[in-house]
């Protein structure tokens, strides 16, 4: 695509944004809104001070040409320190992404996810529904509301029960996601091939093995290497399972044969499952009849959990990935 069919195309998708849509520069993090849409330029307003500043068309040509000529993408390191807003700008485009973690811009032959803070999402006739079966989604609205109440800077500071709390939660959310991983991992397994990463918004995975090994046979195993000139001395070892066996038909203590260490740690007891659907009907409760700020960023990030595990839940092929 032409840069002047990019150019056009973004002015469309900027024409289209709320006036409520917030824009964060990649690299200063500044917050701005795209105040007017112009053939030439696009006019911008921060957040932190009351005044606009044109962003023109030929710069936006150059960051174009750059992230053309940069098939890895562009490093935006390399920008002019006063740069910084072309990049957000160009990522409300459909084919063209920020990585910040990467600290790159790059441009896609598919569309990418938008970058724009605060778009309302357009509603749908079905209201959105916690997916059915997947614990992981209760233990993190959980977990979530557990955070926001308590300051977890300090967790000297915190009360025991607070903490107990928040121990429980953390395992049961470890648990219920390392159990979804790998029900998204078996269905990856058959979309991915060797050597082919396949990037997602927040990552890339690929597909690889480990070799485990097992004796067989003991009888086997001591005539090969006997025939092989091992002589079956040099391979035999002390079978843990028969000490063990030894010592419970002997005087022998488990210090005479073994080397004792004790730790401590801490292990989740038992789990409330009552208190914990309470709770969680309880913060669903409040947060559809409040319209507080804190009400409507917690519901933001219940949102923003609920894509990840669509995401999650709807991959696409390797080669539709790569494609």
């Amino acid at each position: 695509m032409s840069f002047t069919a990019s150019w056009h195309t973004l002015l469309e998708e900027l024409d289209d944004l709320p006036e409520s849509a917030t824009l964060i520069t990649p690299l200063s993090h500044r917050r701005f809104h795209i105040a007017d849409v112009q053939d030439a330029r696009v006019i911008i307003q921060f957040e932190d001070r009351d005044e606009t500043r044109p962003l023109q068309r030929d710069q936006f040509e150059t960051l174009y040409r750059r992230i053309k000529d940069a098939p890895g993408g562009f490093d935006l390191d390399r920008l002019p320190a006063d740069a910084d807003p072309y990049p957000a700008v160009w990522s409300v485009h459909p084919r063209f992404e920020v990585d910040e973690d990467a600290g790159i811009i790059t441009q896609s032959e598919v569309a990418t996810a938008t970058q724009v803070m605060g778009i309302e999402q357009e509603s749908t006739d079905e209201e959105r529904t916690e997916p059915d079966g997947l614990d992981v989604y209760s233990d993190a609205l959980l977990l979530i509301d557990a955070l926001e109440r308590h300051d977890v800077t300090d967790l000297s500071e915190l009360e025991t029960n607070a903490l107990v709390n928040l121990y429980t939660l953390l395992s049961d959310v470890q648990r219920d996601a390392n159990e979804f991983r790998k029900e998204v991992a078996d269905v990856l397994l058959a979309r991915l091939h060797h050597d082919r990463p396949v990037s997602g918004q927040y990552g890339s995975v690929q597909r690889t093995s480990r070799r485990n090994r097992s004796l067989k046979d003991d009888d086997e195993v001591l005539k090969h290497l006997e025939n092989a000139g091992i002589d079956r001395e040099r391979v035999l070892s002390v079978d843990r399972s028969k000490v063990d066996e030894a010592l419970e038909v002997t005087t022998l203590s488990e210090s005479d044969v073994y080397e004792v260490q004790e730790s401590e740690y801490v292990r989740k007891a038992e789990v409330d499952e009552d208190v914990k659907e309470s709770r969680l009907q309880g913060l669903k409760d409040r947060l559809a009849a409040s319209e507080d700020d804190e009400a409507n960023q917690l519901r933001a990030e219940i949102e923003e959990l609920e894509q990840r595990i669509d995401d999650l839940t709807s991959f696409r092929t390797g080669t539709e990935m790569q494609g």
